[in-house]
């Protein structure tokens, strides 16, 4: 029996409750997904039990597996490397806007990798020599807040951390860089799709294809401790050339 184990971002503290709950009902396989602190709560209710995760954060960091190759245990999974790729989205961004000098970055500082992505992209801002201006949003009253930040502080562009709780929201996200003309990079379509300039990250769909297959390689008898944890490889560029050509960017080139 295979259960997805996701939970909203207000619900993080009944996490380990749910947990508990899946264990209470003798599952055969924890698919964990959406944020790290899922797999991390599955892991501490249950040594026995397979999991699978799906993250974007370093699985041997967090103490998931002891490392990609040999994962030990009863965890194992797939990395995406959304928030591995917070500085290739800034050279994106850099690339499609070279005059640009002021960036927003917009974070969530609930989720556990939102420091180190926040201080690969602030390497890599330095690199370029741009002034890079972190807001913060947690919840859904924080995104006006963020973006009259952003708007005080003249940034020319923006990017957004991959995170489960702001990707849930991408509508409202990029409807409110639309309302203030504020180019921006995002970690996935679904920005695009509602209206977002520019993605950049994995292919979604195909990390969660590998996963379901490693939860089906499970359940015929195989270990998670004999399956090494894999990372994507599919990675994707989406841009929105309506968007585009509202804010006069398809003039400088920019083609899917």
């Amino acid at each position: 029996m295979q259960i997805e184990y996701r939970g909203a971002e207000d619900q993080i503290d009944r996490l380990p409750a749910l947990a508990a709950e899946l264990i209470s009902r003798r599952v055969n396989v924890i698919f964990a997904t959406d944020r790290p602190a899922s797999p991390l709560a599955a892991k501490m209710a249950t040594a026995t039990i397979p999991i699978v995760f799906l993250t974007g954060a370093d699985p041997v960091k967090l103490g998931l597996v002891a490392s990609f190759s040999r994962p030990g245990g009863n965890v194992t999974g797939i990395v995406f490397l959304t928030n591995a790729l917070g500085a290739k989205r800034l050279g994106l961004l850099h690339g499609l806007l070279p005059k640009a000098g002021s960036i927003g970055l917009i974070v969530n500082p609930n989720n556990l990798n939102a420091e180190p992505e926040t201080k690969d992209v602030q390497a890599a801002a330095d690199a370029l020599g741009l002034r890079l201006i972190v807001v913060k949003a947690g919840t859904e009253s924080d995104f006006g807040p963020a973006f009259a930040s952003l708007v005080q502080q003249h940034v020319d562009a923006f990017l957004v951390t991959g995170d489960a709780f702001l990707g849930r929201h991408t509508g409202s996200i990029a409807t409110l860089a639309q309302r203030h003309a504020i180019p921006a990079i995002y970690d996935r379509r679904e920005y695009t799709t509602d209206g977002g300039l520019l993605s950049y990250g994995t292919n979604l769909n195909d990390a969660l294809r590998q996963g379901g297959i490693y939860t089906g390689r499970i359940l015929k008898g195989a270990s998670p401790a004999d399956l090494p944890v894999l990372q994507s490889t599919t990675f994707e560029l989406v841009i929105n050339l309506k968007t585009a050509k509202a804010l006069g960017l398809t003039s400088q080139g920019l083609r899917p």
